[in-house]
């Protein structure tokens, strides 16, 4: 795959930066290209333009490494330890994302980055679409499906920054010059623009791509299914939707699967790179654990990340991101007993998010491949070591464990599968034998707390490791995966097709709504297809053990029970847990009943009310735009 080979940085600019070079006198500030090579004077031929087009793909590297938005806050999703609300932890602090509080404002980081990064690539596939015309040394069929590309990747753009904000401003011709006038254009004309954009889109791309990573039909056609069901769901009657949008929805999602172009994997692990739960038995490489990832053909497109050309980020962003880091950014790492530091044993954790009680307790841990597949609940030591219980113990002994490279150092139980003998848990616990530390799930993330003070455990592990994206063979000093980020995949289709039939569409080509989500639980079962798994009734509440079946019947399915299945088969996928949320209108609801923060509020009361399905305009935006742009209510 050469797709990201000879990229040259597209002069597009954001309007911020364009607002701090305006008015600049001449002086050192002042470009000098020794080449001589402008945007004016390169891209105006064949390979001109088709560097153009490639330099906008690798940018969506920069945007979907943007998380923040698109996970915390969210019902599976915390970015604090959660522990400190449920232990009762003396005036406990968490995330704004979380608790959605006052300090939920424009002046966020997060909000300004991922707002400049949309625009950036919207003006780089602006670019490429408004110079087109003009370009020399091209045959039209090549031209037009560049355009397609640069579109595709423009309707993206528009679809995340659209549900992210609401109305915003939407230039569709190539910036060049300063303009200190922002005008927001209604979200219903946004979505107008990005379904003719996909429906060109979907006449002029191939089924297929010689170079892997670029857009393709298929891949215009499952997001347009998304736009689609996202509008008709209708957001505050602001879309423009209707009940229409969901047959169409359905439509473009039985033609994916007609296709055959994108069939379900056999094994949901193939999807993930290989990996050993124990790295002192690793055999795999960092190129070879990923190579069958990277190659499924239920994956329709991925950001691209193995491919040596594409591997050192975007040249133009200016920044230093190497790769994909989602392996390191969600949830926490192993158990610090008898672990090398700073080593590729089990490289560096730095989360972003951890993984709320809900998102183990959707699962059924005994028949669902994707419970094991997603979490590492056994953590082992990677050197010798040992460690004291004499003090910080909850079970003061005047002994030492010792631990080889490989020794079993902690285990987490499943959330229905507690440890009720005291013989068997750990003997950090008064009565416990193992020589490891045994954490049932209403554990995870501490033991409490007394006298205001937590309780310390030298055994103690937090929670099960997130191990779905997990890539062996990574020097610790990079930190960053050769794995392809999987943005869209047919089981997703499936799904979708489920939700658009739930919601009214008509037409269905396989039946009715039980039928695509059980085609997606059952490749999850496995050799337990069929069955019925169960998950927890009340998910938010550990300590009640109550179950329930998953499996979809034509009496049962409902849009929550669609939901709780795409937490299990894509949680931590695309960036979009926040976008499912918000599209079916249970952000609130879910998010005040499985996120603890959210729950706590201030002071333990929930704050999170309906304002925050539309975040607030960046700070930067309001500051450089004259008039001011207006901010989204309730900021």
């Amino acid at each position: 795959m050469n797709v990201f080979k000879n990229i040259k940085a597209a002069y597009p600019v954001s309007i911020l930066l364009l607002l701090l070079i305006a008015g600049c006198k001449k002086s050192f500030l002042d470009e000098y290209n020794p080449s001589n090579q402008t945007a004016d004077n390169y891209y105006v031929d064949g390979p001109g333009f088709e560097s153009l087009v490639t330099s906008c793909y690798p940018l969506l590297r920069d945007i979907t490494q943007q998380r923040m938005l698109a996970l915390a806050g969210t019902d599976v999703f915390a970015v604090n330890n959660w522990g400190a609300v449920y232990y009762k932890q003396p005036n406990p602090s968490g995330s704004p994302y979380d608790q959605y509080d006052i300090r939920l404002n424009a002046s966020l980081a997060e909000v300004q980055t991922l707002w400049d990064l949309l625009y950036r690539e919207i003006n780089r596939c602006n670019t490429a679409v408004t110079r087109a015309p003009n370009i020399t040394g091209i045959s039209d069929s090549l031209r037009n499906k560049r355009v397609a590309e640069a579109k595709f990747l423009r309707a993206l753009s528009y679809f995340w920054a659209v549900q992210q904000w609401g109305d915003i401003p939407m230039p569709l011709d190539e910036t060049t010059t300063a303009n200190v006038e922002v005008v927001k254009v209604p979200a219903k004309d946004v979505y107008s623009q990005i379904i003719s954009d996909l429906t060109e889109c979907i006449s002029t791309l191939p089924a297929t791509q010689s170079e892997t990573g670029r857009a393709t039909k298929g891949a215009a056609q499952f997001l347009l299914a998304r736009v689609y069901l996202t509008r008709g769901w209708n957001y505050n009657n602001s879309l423009g939707g209707s009940d229409a949008d969901f047959t169409s929805a359905l439509k473009l999602c039985d033609d994916i699967i007609a296709s055959g172009l994108y069939p379900l994997e056999s094994d949901w692990n193939n999807l993930w790179p290989l990996h050993n739960i124990n790295p002192n038995q690793e055999t795999a490489s960092a190129s070879s654990s990923v190579s069958a990832a990277n190659q499924s053909k239920e994956v329709i497109f991925a950001v691209q990340y193995a491919n040596a050309s594409a591997y050192y980020g975007d040249p133009s962003a200016g920044t230093t991101l190497v790769g994909n880091n989602m392996h390191s950014e969600i949830s926490d790492g192993p158990s610090i007993v008898a672990q090398l530091t700073r080593t590729s044993a089990y490289n560096r954790f730095n989360p972003m998010v951890r993984c709320t009680w809900a998102a183990y307790r959707l699962f059924d841990p005994k028949l669902d491949a994707r419970y094991n597949g997603t979490f590492n609940s056994v953590c082992y030591a990677t050197t010798n070591g040992s460690v004291s219980l004499a003090t910080n113990n909850p079970n003061p002994q005047n002994i030492t464990l010792t631990y080889n490279a490989g020794d079993t150092t902690a285990v987490a139980r499943p959330w229905n599968d507690p440890v009720t003998n005291v013989a068997e848990r750990g003997v950090d616990i008064p009565g416990g034998t193992k020589h490891y530390s045994v954490i049932n799930a209403n554990e995870y993330m501490g033991l409490g707390y007394v006298g205001g003070n937590p309780v310390i455990n030298t055994l103690a592990w937090g929670a099960p490791m997130f191990w779905k994206f997990w890539q062996p063979g990574i020097d610790y000093g990079d930190g960053y995966s050769t794995f392809n980020d999987p943005l869209f995949r047919s089981a997703e289709v499936y799904l979708m097709a489920a939700e658009a039939i739930v919601k009214g569409a008509t037409g269905a080509k396989l039946g009715t709504a039980d039928v695509y989500y059980n085609k997606v639980l059952d490749r999850a079962l496995g050799a337990n297809a069929g069955q019925s798994p169960e998950c927890a009734v009340n998910p938010g509440n550990v300590d009640d053990l109550a179950a329930v079946s998953y499996r979809a019947t034509p009496g049962n399915i409902t849009i929550d029970m669609i939901l709780d299945e795409r937490a299990r088969e894509l949680l931590g996928e695309g960036d979009q847990r926040w976008y499912d949320l918000k599209r079916t209108n249970s952000l609130v609801s879910r998010a005040t009943k499985y996120n603890p923060w959210t729950a706590f509020g201030l002071n333990g009361s929930p704050v999170i009310d309906e304002h925050v399905y539309l975040r607030p305009i960046p700070q930067g935006e309001l500051d450089n735009s004259n008039p001011s742009v207006e901010q989204n209510p309730g900021y």
